[in-house]
């Protein structure tokens, strides 16, 4: 991996994480495992930066990497180009009827049963490496294990030497993804179908299986109209099984892949994450399309992690409301304001069909409350100022307590106080600079808010001058620092996390109590001020602390 030592300080923060990404891809096509966790904990400073691209640059590799298969490759594989009809292992292959990533689906006749089936096989036979192998026998096992009128089943797993295959009822009808290709479906048709589709994947999860690649095109819909899950190919086993998927790696289809997945954090993905591109699903049956799409994949998964989707209403006026709550309801960005599980949104949904009330129009103020107040994706880097913030909140509190006590012995000299709050502060902020760039490269986010801070800085050294001025004694324009103080944090609140909120109102409402105490308004500032330096700083340290 690079190290720090090989740049200077003064060495541009996205040069320095684009070789990073490019020296972890090339560990990748080495063929080494790349463990995101310990890069992360290396270089905590580009933490959310690396979790939030990587992924991308996961994906990007491997929808390159798939159409890079040769002739001369397929042909050592006899299975790989066939003359249909042809006989495979107890099975007369009749017709191809899918084809992805990993597998390749034909309709089938069953030899010994008569009957008529889907046969999935790998794809590259032979040539599959060891991983899409084992990828290959989890879906097959998991899907084995589910019996269920709402997933399809499968009859038989073996192994040829061409590699797994298992075979499974075949279903007559179309994927979901045909029906959505026109326009976008009538709102109860819409509701039914993914109310059953929950109730397939709620019963997956109760057996410890989820699905990870839930979208349209697998989701078959048969001549009678019920909806069935198929293609478990990225299954993951959440209890008695192993995780076959690469520390960092992200698997899924971007456009209805939950924010945990997209930042490839597999620590987070749980039901939930189901949960989430069932969402995606319904939101693309009332609009037409899914919630993100962009020109690229790198594109759609920054907007998976950065953006809230668009009001399914403001892209088809005839969308209907109700079902528009539960699809945004389903694409929360946090976990927790999701439906808790599949059963809970099949019940929603199975309520708006009856006509009776939704639970997602209920509590909608406190999933309002807690969206606003939860952190944002920048706000891991504030583990790099937990220690650097419990300083600056002593180095203020010494401030404040000493121009308080200056003030009441009567000190009206503004030189001092000038001294005390431009170069006494900035003297400060320079050793605090300094000690944050021995942590690592500063981030783009990092250099936002040190300038706002500056900004403050300055704002709070000239109130002296305007007081000269305006000829009005010394600190009279006290309250003001607590403003320009209260609005720093407001700011942070919007970049960073939500939680600066509340330090932002405690810092407004310290500014009318300094006017009506002047004699000791710096030293409630300093108290107030400290205080709200110090408690995150203190969160964000033992959070790192916990990290490392």
């Amino acid at each position: 991996m690079i190290r720090n030592d090989s740049f200077s300080t003064g060495t541009v923060d996205d040069q320095f994480l684009a070789l990073l990404l490019a020296d972890m891809t090339d560990a990748v096509l080495r063929g080494e495992e790349v463990d995101l966790e310990r890069v992360c904990n290396q270089y905590p400073e580009h933490s959310a930066e690396l979790r939030r691209l990587w992924g991308a640059v996961m994906v990007a590799d491997a929808a390159g990497s798939q159409s890079h298969v040769s002739q001369a490759e397929l042909s050592e594989w006899p299975e790989a180009v066939v003359t249909l009809p042809c006989r495979f292992a107890g099975y007369e292959l009749l017709e191809e009827i899918g084809r992805g990533g990993m597998g390749i689906v034909y309709r089938a006749r069953q030899v010994g049963l008569d009957r008529e089936v889907a046969v999935k096989m790998i794809l590259r036979g032979p040539l599959a490496s060891g991983v899409d192998r084992q990828r290959f026998r989890v879906e097959a096992e998991a899907t084995a294990r589910l019996e269920h009128p709402h997933i399809v089943p499968v009859y038989e797993v073996g192994e040829s030497r061409a590699g797994p295959y298992f075979s499974m009822k075949y279903i007559r009808g179309r994927t979901l993804s045909s029906l959505l290709a026109s326009q976008p479906l009538p709102p109860r048709k819409a509701a039914r179908i993914l109310a059953a589709v929950a109730r397939g994947i709620d019963f997956a999860h109760q057996h410890g299986i989820l699905h990870r690649d839930l979208k349209p095109s697998n989701i078959l819909v048969d001549q009678h109209g019920q909806p069935l899950v198929t293609d478990f190919g990225l299954a993951k086993r959440t209890s008695h099984g192993s995780v076959i998927t690469q520390t960092g790696d992200i698997l899924g289809t971007p456009a209805y892949m939950a924010p945990e997945q997209a930042a490839g954090d597999r620590g987070q993905v749980g039901p939930a994450s189901d949960v989430y591109s069932l969402g995606a699903i319904l939101y693309h049956m009332l609009t037409g399309r899914p919630p993100f799409q962009a020109a690229s994949t790198v594109d759609t998964l920054l907007m998976v992690l950065e953006q809230d989707p668009v009001p399914p209403r403001m892209l088809n006026p005839q969308a209907d409301r109700d079902l528009e709550m539960i699809a945004l309801r389903c694409l929360q960005k946090p976990a927790d304001l999701r439906y808790a599980t599949a059963a809970d949104l099949a019940n929603d949904l199975e309520a708006y069909l009856k006509g009776e009330p939704i639970a997602a129009r209920g509590g909608q103020f406190l999933h309002l409350l807690t969206q606003v107040f939860r952190d944002t994706h920048h706000a891991p880097v504030l583990e790099n100022w937990g220690v650097l913030w419990m300083w600056h909140s002593l180095v203020l509190l010494i401030a404040c307590v000493l121009t308080n006590a200056l003030h009441l012995l009567g000190y009206d000299d503004r030189w001092v106080y000038i001294m005390l709050w431009t170069a006494g502060l900035g003297t400060w902020a320079g050793v605090f600079w300094a000690l944050r760039r021995r942590v690592g490269p500063v981030t783009f986010v990092e250099r936002q808010i040190a300038h706002v801070w500056g900004s403050s800085m300055v704002a709070i050294g000239l109130l002296f001058f305007i007081e000269m001025l305006l000829g009005i004694p010394v600190l009279t324009l006290s309250p003001v620092v607590a403003l320009v103080t209260g609005m720093v944090f407001l700011i942070k609140a919007g970049i960073l996390a939500g939680a600066f909120y509340v330090q932002a109102a405690a810092l407004f409402a310290t500014a009318f109590l300094m006017a009506l105490l002047p004699a000791v308004a710096h030293l409630i500032f300093g108290v107030v001020a400290a205080t709200s330096f110090f408690v995150p700083g203190l969160k964000y340290y033992r959070q790192r602390l916990r990290a490392g």
